[in-house]
């Protein structure tokens, strides 16, 4: 049987290439852009701390639903925040937990005034973050409203390096911290999502920012304006990624967002396969849903934010999935003799050099965090042929179900584990 041979499977292979190769050269520029920016960002803290002055009044908002297990850690670290105690608030808000969450709280509230506690009555609970959150706003004294996760552990000065970066520049809604893996030594996957997380954050939040003042909210560690989220018509309640949503919608207002990779909160990712593939296929959902519903303002606004972010997540989400689909197919059906490509090059080296920009760009970051160890070498090219090829999987997965409409969970979270000693132990590292 001969081989298929057609013009049109040339055209594919080249095409799959040329997407492939342009993320990896759009990846290799945020790399250096966020090498670049490490170092401003350090030299603005200086100059700002220099100048003195005091920080403002903070609410401190919490989403909780079933968090007995790690709710008393969490209140006890961010009222120990490095932060003027008269000015902290914290608002947590209670989504019709069946644990034991609310009693921990109010127990705590008892002794601390700075504490509310917000019940959402029975049949208004089980909406998800951005609900919780909408109402939780309404409690809120303070025109500064921090958001942390209710398994995060921040470091001691992380609520006042926001702040104090949000306080010198009119033009920011928010400025969003750093988050890193709390569990990152307990299995093979927390590992993997370390060195995932450090890699996002110093590239693409960096990198972006340093191009073109582009960030992105993530769901825990930033300080915001209410009158932003007020004047933008706060969280959007269908929205799977809120902060995802949210920050589109902040730029299309005019507003900036800025990175500020000094504050740090420790946090826990999941633990087995199952746990970290349902997380991940809710945030491609979500991200799906950005991506629908922003595709119309997209194509009216010349917003250089807008374009640049949904152009990123439509070549990220379908470009580049189908392009190292359509590679992987051609290449496995070539090998067994299916198809002939009559594209001569020197396709080898091609991937050999993917793979090594992959691997050096990876190198780079972890030694912004001191973990560029051989250990983690190692397991950034096992991360390459495994990890990274799961997302596939994932985004697959979403796709699917999006098109079949099927119901997405609200509360669907990281399972919660006991965090004494391994929080300690991780903000030592950071």
């Amino acid at each position: 049987m001969l081989p298929l041979m057609h013009p049109a499977l040339d055209l594919l292979f080249l095409g799959s290439v040329v997407i492939i190769w342009g993320m990896i050269v759009y990846q290799l520029v945020l790399t250096l852009a966020g090498y670049r920016y490490r170092h401003r960002i350090q030299q603005e803290h200086q100059q700002l701390l220099a100048k003195g002055g005091e920080p403002a009044p903070v609410s401190i908002m919490i989403p909780a639903r079933n968090e007995e297990v790690v709710i008393a850690k969490t209140m006890r670290t961010i009222l120990a925040l490095d932060y003027p105690a008269d000015k902290l608030e914290l608002v947590i808000i209670d989504d019709g937990s069946t644990d034991s969450t609310a009693e921990i709280i109010t127990a705590r509230a008892q002794m601390d005034p700075r504490i509310k506690l917000v019940r959402l009555p029975t049949g208004e609970t089980g909406h998800g973050k951005a609900y919780a959150l909408n109402e939780g706003l309404k409690h809120c004294t303070h025109d500064l409203i921090a958001i942390y996760d209710a398994d995060n552990t921040p470091e001691p000065s992380a609520l006042r390096h926001l702040a104090l970066h949000l306080q010198a520049d009119a033009r920011l809604a928010a400025v969003i911290g750093k988050f890193r893996c709390v569990n990152r030594q307990r299995t093979w996957l927390t590992r993997f999502v370390n060195i995932e997380t450090i890699a996002f954050q110093w590239i693409l939040q960096a990198g972006r920012f340093h191009l073109s003042r582009v960030a992105i909210l993530p769901g825990t560690n930033y300080i915001i304006r209410k009158s932003v989220i007020t004047a933008v018509g706060g969280w959007d309640d269908r929205a799977i990624t809120e902060d995802s949503e949210l920050s589109m919608r902040i730029y299309q207002a005019g507003w900036q967002i800025k990175f500020m990779p000094l504050s740090v909160t420790w946090e826990q990712e999941p633990e087995i396969l199952r746990v970290w593939s349902r997380q991940r296929t809710r945030w491609v959902r979500g991200n799906n849903y950005v991506i629908r519903k922003f595709t119309g303002p997209m194509l009216k606004t010349r917003s250089r934010f807008l374009v640049t972010e949904f152009i990123y997540l439509f070549a990220l989400y379908y470009l580049f999935l189908a392009a190292t689909v359509v590679s992987l197919l051609l290449f496995f059906a070539s090998s067994t003799g299916l198809v002939a490509l009559n594209v001569p090059g020197p396709y080898f080296a091609v991937w050999v050099s993917a793979f090594a920009l992959f691997t050096l760009e990876i190198f780079v970051v972890l030694s912004y965090e001191g973990e560029d160890s051989l250990a983690n070498i190692l397991l950034t090219i096992a991360m390459y042929f495994t990890y990274c090829q799961l997302w596939l999987y994932i985004v697959f997965k979403a796709l699917i179900l999006d098109a079949r409409r099927h119901r997405v969970g609200v509360w669907d979270k990281t399972e919660r584990f006991k965090v004494e000693e391994t929080a300690e132990e991780g903000a030592t590292a950071g």
